[in-house]
């Protein structure tokens, strides 16, 4: 049998933030190998790092994050990934939230801080909420500004392009072609 192994887990969510820090705290918590990745946690889908370090992990080895809400924002997430490793007999720990499940009290505080961390993100989201209504009363809040112009989208149809040929072409999606041609539904690729 191979000497057990512990592996790092790090995550961002949005494209421009740095995931140096996350990668400095588990070299020095002595992590073996790291597995990185800039994907949103609201589901474990399409997480693909998070995947394969899950296949990867044998009994005895311990994987590592910084911090829980980077291996996952739901508490039903959180205990479906660690009740995985168990089965599988692996140890957990969270560098930031002092936690190691390689024993009972570590997996009642892991339970816990897992629901708190999800009640702080649905406040934070509810605050957020309340701050564009009242930016949208106000007349400020005017949104995500639009990626394409419609006029470009347009003039391509206007050439005799499809949805999604133009889609391609733009690097969008189909309905976005379709918002901005103000079409709906079944009447989109027949005029197209």
């Amino acid at each position: 049998m191979s000497k057990p192994q512990t592996y790092g887990y790090g995550r961002v969510s949005a494209t421009d933030q740095k995931l140096e820090v996350q990668t400095d705290k588990l070299n020095a918590a002595g992590c073996d190998r790291l597995f990185m990745e800039k994907k949103s946690a609201k589901t474990t889908q399409g997480r693909d790092q998070l995947a394969l370090v899950l296949d990867l992990v044998r009994e005895g080895d311990t994987l590592v994050v910084t911090r829980l809400d980077r291996l996952a924002r739901s508490c039903s997430d959180l205990l479906a990934i660690l009740q995985r490793l168990e089965s599988k007999g692996v140890t957990f720990r969270c560098l930031d939230q002092p936690i190691d499940t390689g024993g009972p009290m570590g997996r009642f505080m892991v339970t816990i801080m897992g629901a708190v961390a999800e009640f702080e993100l649905a406040i934070r989201r509810e605050r957020q909420l309340d701050g564009i209504a009242k930016a949208k009363e106000a007349g400020v809040y005017k949104g995500r500004p639009a990626k394409i112009a419609p006029a470009e989208i347009r003039a391509l149809t206007a050439e005799g392009l499809g949805a999604t040929d133009v889609a391609k072409r733009l690097g969008i999606s189909r309905a976005s072609v379709y918002r901005a041609l103000g079409e709906t539904g079944s009447k989109q690729e027949s005029s197209l």
